[in-house]
């Protein structure tokens, strides 16, 4: 455990998060038939009955059970929902409790934690889990997202303050970022920080220009007329592979309609938003996308440094780092588009006040955006409680960073980590480039 977790959040505050995480897990399934609840059998999504009682096995496992020694809710719990004794091709043969009795258990979970938490002087064990269990609650019900994109089901219906239409438009040009010594990662004294963030370690980066902001639907499609698809010199040789095997040698999500190019947004199809980041887009794509244009993708060290630094006396780098690009204040609608508040990606010239030092913007919420690093564990790494949170994946994922708009904005922070195979296009992930010399 780091820190003090009463930093992170009060008692108080988790009971709040703890219902409200819940319910929004059951808004974004409220309106799905039964039969939808399974869903196809794909290698990117669960079954949508699986992974609510997902979410609710993880804080009975670890909040009442580890931290508070209480017995199980359901006697088969771990038969069931335990994703790591549980292989993924094998959740839609699992004998699923109804959704009734579903709801039923993810309901009971919450209450007897809440009831837990509300005892008097609740120990760090147990805020701690609690605090990650909401957390791991908050990915899977982004996760919950996408599903429905992937699986063409309607736009969710969520109960949340819909933000005003901010003016966009486009962001173009490079930030200058001087080199210097960095510390890369987060350092033990903050409140809380997931492992695969351990610790802070100095790295040293030459100067770099990154894009202000990530790639457009409209440079993309440029890229798509130019046979950029059809073009191996694009691609790595792991990314050619995988492009022939794809029946749809162009974007996922896109066609083209009446000589124009559409997009589908959940079961919609849609004209494109120039000026709005692409998305759905993996790192083979990003890769292939720089080649094209003569840029490349940043590391995940130049990218957290342009998000989170300072230029310092002499041209170099400050050795303070910021907690969000515009500084300490937490996240709110006019620097970030996150907690689904505008239900989709903004114009990349909009919101101005969450811009970095250097003058890149959006580089919290919006659009994940790929970094050209490898995941991997940073030299001092130790693993948390749930050590199969991070471990099992080092070496066979990528880094993205930033989080998008579905990203909970008590989550996402310029240190943290996001991770996924090259070949995930399902999630809501897009890039950024930087001037290849």
């Amino acid at each position: 455990m780091v820190g003090n977790i009463a930093q992170a959040a009060t008692r108080d505050e988790l009971v709040d998060w703890v219902q409200e995480a819940r319910q929004r897990t059951l808004e974004l399934v409220s309106d799905l038939s039964n039969e939808d609840l399974i869903g196809a059998r794909l290698p990117t999504v669960n079954p949508g009955l699986w992974e609510i009682g997902h979410h609710a096995w993880f804080q009975s496992f670890w909040a009442l059970r580890h931290a508070c020694g209480l017995n199980p809710v359901c006697d088969n719990e771990d038969a069931l929902y335990d994703s790591i004794a549980i292989a993924h091709d094998t959740r839609w043969d699992l004998p699923l409790p109804t959704r009734e009795q579903t709801l039923e258990y993810v309901c009971t979970v919450r209450d007897l934690l809440v009831e837990q938490l509300q005892k008097s002087d609740p120990d760090d064990t147990l805020l701690y889990h609690t605090l990650y269990s909401v957390l791991h609650e908050d990915m899977h019900s982004e996760a919950l997202t996408y599903t429905r994109q992937t699986l063409s089901y309607p736009q969710p219906k969520l109960n949340v303050a819909r933000d005003r239409e901010s003016a966009g438009g486009s962001c173009a040009g490079d930030a200058k970022v001087p080199g210097g010594t960095y510390l890369l990662g987060s350092l033990p004294e903050e409140p809380f920080v997931f492992d695969n963030e351990k610790w802070g370690h100095p790295v040293e980066l030459a100067p770099f220009s990154i894009a202000r902001a990530p790639v457009t639907q409209a440079e993309y499609a440029t890229f798509i007329d130019d046979d950029g698809y059809k073009q191996q010199a694009c691609w790595s040789d792991e990314g050619w592979v995988w492009l022939q095997a794809q029946s749809d040698q162009q974007h996922v999500y896109w066609r083209r309609a009446n000589d124009r190019w559409e997009r589908r947004n959940f079961d919609q199809w849609v004209e494109l938003e120039p000026h709005r980041p692409v998305i759905h887009v993996n790192w083979f794509e990003a890769d292939a996308y720089c080649r094209w244009a003569g840029r490349r993708l940043p590391s995940e060290a130049e990218w957290e440094a342009a998000a989170s630094s300072e230029a310092a006396p002499g041209d170099t780098l400050a050795a303070a780092k910021r907690l969000f690009p515009w500084g300490a204040e937490a996240p709110d609608s006019t620097r970030a588009n996150l907690d689904w508040r505008s239900m989709g990606c903004l114009d990349v010239g909009a919101l101005p006040a969450g811009d970095s030092a250097f003058g890149c913007r959006q580089m919290i919420g919006n659009v994940w955006e790929w970094t050209n690093s490898a995941f991997e564990p940073f030299p001092a790494f130790e693993a948390d409680p749930y050590k199969e949170y991070s471990q099992p994946w080092f070496s066979t994922r990528n880094v993205m960073r930033g989080g998008c708009w579905a990203t909970r904005s008590r989550l996402i922070r310029t240190n943290y980590r996001n991770f996924q195979t090259p070949d995930r296009r399902d999630v809501l992930t897009g890039f950024r480039t930087c001037a290849a010399s």
